[in-house]
């Protein structure tokens, strides 16, 4: 989209509906039609005028053309259809002439500062530490970081939180796993505790355990006491968290994720925040004693039950750490926060705000916002892969980016909405053709850079106050028009926290690439057409590489 133009042309309309006794308040959408042969921006105005001037939308829209004067917004011709949408038809020159923001822009083209001032905490992956990284936390990995890119470029100040669950009973299971392991390299039956872990993995931290005590496994069995609680079996929970920690972390280098900051679980208790919490809890009157367990008052925040807080034992439930957990979020400054999730925690999005809106802190209510997705299916060969050998019981991130490469991994990830069921088909992830989509975007830009590089120009030297005045062939129109929406689609995908929308766009973008490819010469051709085509190669290269660095995504210029 061409801010200037549709600025122009928003502001014309607002004078003429003024002009017509129209309400202070009024904000005229301008949206591309579906059929292009309706020209290049329509707008719904007169209908939306319909109730408050008490007239017909197509009444209303012929007295709006009539006052209209946007021959300096670039517009030749406008026109009302159907029930009153107003149509404007745009000079194709004044239209390529918007690729000049572009090229000015370079790598800041689609950059916005609409989120400037403002910061937001993006928790995504927090994956127990307990095994390496399966295909559900590759998806989050992708969508909490495509998040964070969407919101960094429209001016947000944005800190990526990785949140370690290294407390509770999934820790002492990983624990009494590696033990089981350690037996079993000591010649004992091994027995792995119910809720235990049985890959691959676990037998590696086992002798890597053993191996720093001097590489005898019975020997170390009996220098100290494995049972719970013990001060050997508290060396082992933190020598096995720390094992998957790290491992963890390079899965998530492989996969090109970054993350500002590391938050455990743990430190809630060792700093006192789970019990303040349930203090100020209990301050509120809100909680109470039943049965020997202490509940919170949930329902008086739209939870369909009361809540258990801490139980007859005396430990605490899932909820109350997440509750502590982001009242240091609140504290820390992030007054907006988002978690993406699994949809398996789809239960505990209202008992989360219901303890926050329970402490009378003055937080919104829907803080924090969660983006919630479903799992991934891999299909290789036509059949379901369901188990990785390391893993024991599922494919893990790092199988999949040995399969098909870190960028296939990405955008297949991304290329539907995160709450909808994701088939991840390896075999077409790794096809070097335009039915595998990511490739179909990457060749786009690639033959892009070949133009520039068969010619021996470097497109860094592209003038932007080039003519591009001949660029009226319909391809060309039809992907001048689409570059120049770049913007307003990061803009929406940011608001929406949906960068599906930036990787459909970059595939439909591809396309309109690759047909202006195959139909028009840019080389060779006498020189005001060749120059005014070579700016708008460097267009198309600036926006499929912004793209695609938006989800994480490399663009290279041979394939």
């Amino acid at each position: 989209m061409n801010s200037e133009t549709t600025d122009c042309i928003r502001a014309e309309l607002v004078r003429a509906a003024r002009d017509l006794g129209a309400p202070p308040a009024i904000d005229p959408v301008l949206e591309r039609p579906r059929d292009p042969a309706h020209g290049e921006w329509a707008t719904n105005l007169a209908m939306t005028l319909a109730r408050p001037l008490q007239r017909k939308p197509r009444e209303i829209a012929q007295q709006l053309v009539e006052r209209l004067d946007v021959t300096s917004c670039g517009v030749t011709h406008v026109e009302i259809a159907g029930p009153g949408f107003i149509n404007f038809r745009l000079d194709p020159a004044h239209t390529a002439r918007g690729l000049a923001v572009i090229l000015r822009a370079g790598e800041r083209y689609g950059h916005s500062e609409e989120g400037a001032g403002r910061q937001v905490n993006i928790e995504f992956v927090s994956a127990n530490p307990t095994g390496p990284l399966h295909v559900g936390h590759g998806r989050q990995a992708a969508l909490g970081d495509a998040i964070a890119s969407l919101l960094e470029a429209t001016g947000w100040t944005v800190s990526r939180e990785f949140y370690y669950n290294d407390a509770g009973v999934q820790i002492t299971n990983l624990a009494l796993s590696v033990i089981a392991r350690m037996r079993e390299l000591a010649g004992e039956p091994a027995d792995i505790p119910e809720g235990g872990y049985h890959g691959e993995y676990i037998r590696e931290i086992a002798e890597r355990f053993v191996a720093t005590r001097g590489g005898h496994a019975r020997a170390v069995l009996a220098s100290g006491d494995v049972g719970s609680g013990g001060a050997l079996f508290e060396e082992i929970r933190r020598f096995a968290v720390a094992e998957l920690r790290a491992e963890q972390d390079r899965d998530l280098q492989a996969f090109g994720v970054r993350f500002d900051t590391y938050f455990l679980e743990s430190s809630l208790y060792t700093d006192g925040r789970v019990d303040d919490t349930v203090r100020a809890l209990g301050a509120t009157g809100r909680t109470y004693e039943h049965e020997g367990a202490l509940w919170l008052r949930t329902t008086e925040f739209s939870d369909d039950k009361d809540r258990v807080m801490r139980k007859r034992d005396g430990t605490y439930t899932y909820f109350v750490p997440d509750v502590a957990y982001h009242v240091t979020k609140w504290d820390r400054g992030f007054h907006r926060a988002i978690n993406v999730q699994g949809a398996d925690h789809h239960s505990t999005v209202t008992r989360v705000r219901a303890g926050l809106q329970a402490l009378d802190m003055d937080i919104p209510p829907r803080y924090p916002e969660y983006v919630l997705h479903q799992m991934v299916t891999v299909m290789r060969a036509g059949e379901e892969v369901k188990i990785s050998k390391r893993a024991g019981s599922y494919v893990t991130v790092r199988d999949l980016v040995d399969w098909v490469g870190r960028d296939a991994v990405r955008y297949f990830f991304l290329m539907r909405r995160g709450d909808s069921q994701l088939v991840f088909d390896v075999d077409l992830a790794r096809t070097q053709s335009e039915e595998n989509p990511v490739y179909y975007i990457q060749m786009a830009h690639a033959r892009m850079s070949g133009i520039f590089r068969v010619g021996g120009i470097d497109p860094a030297s592209i003038d932007p106050g080039t003519s591009v005045d001949t660029l009226v062939e319909p391809e060309e129109q039809a992907l001048i028009k689409r570059l120049l929406d770049f913007p307003a689609i990061i803009s929406g995908a940011a608001e929406a926290l949906e960068p599906q929308r930036v990787a459909t766009y970059l595939h439909d973008t591809a396309g309109e690439v690759h047909l202006w490819y195959h139909k028009h010469h840019v080389l060779n051709e006498p020189a005001p057409i060749m120059n005014a085509r070579l700016v708008l190669a460097r267009a198309a290269q600036i926006v499929l590489r912004n793209g695609l660095a938006i989800l994480g995504i490399t663009a290279p210029e041979r394939m």
